[in-house]
């Protein structure tokens, strides 16, 4: 009996782990424009988004940054919406990318709380780009595989 109380406690922490890492889910849509170089992010919405600090209400908003080498080199932000685990947002953001260094660059997408003392919280993210893995690359590689048009897809948000 105590063998099997030993194997439920070991598998608990993978358990609690993995719905703690979880904090909802975002669809995004990318396209890349070569002969303008310009890449379009398309924050279409998010859902099932968990508040930080066990709160029952926020005002989020969606930052992206544009990464190369794992640096931040360039970042947009949306509208902050009020109160909504399920927020539509519909915004575009353009970044100027020449198709030379497309394959050197990464888009790091973090929902936030805009905080009562001013500050932004970061409720979670996720990384887009050939340094990613999962959904994460698979989107980069749709979108370059399909120029010039949106390609659209959802991604799960890790705790940052």
């Amino acid at each position: 009996m105590d063998e099997s109380v030993r194997v439920h406690e070991r598998e608990k922490p993978t358990l609690l782990k993995k719905a703690v890492d979880a904090v909802g889910e975002i669809l995004l849509s990318l396209s890349y424009l070569p002969t303008a170089g310009r890449l379009t992010v398309v924050i279409a919405k998010a859902k099932s988004l968990v508040w930080t600090n066990g709160k029952t209400t926020a005002d989020l908003f969606v930052k992206v940054y544009l990464l190369q080498d794992g640096r931040k080199i360039r970042k947009k932000k949306t509208s902050v919406k009020r109160d909504d685990t399920n927020p539509i947002f519909n915004e575009a953001m353009i970044f100027s990318v020449p198709a030379v260094v497309l394959q050197d660059l990464s888009l790091r997408v973090t929902v936030a709380e805009s905080t009562e003392d001013g500050r932004d919280e970061n409720m979670g993210h996720v990384i887009i780009g050939p340094e990613a893995s999962g959904m994460g690359i698979t989107h980069w590689n749709q979108m370059l595989a399909t120029l010039r048009k949106p390609v659209s897809m959802w991604h799960p948000l890790r705790r940052t």
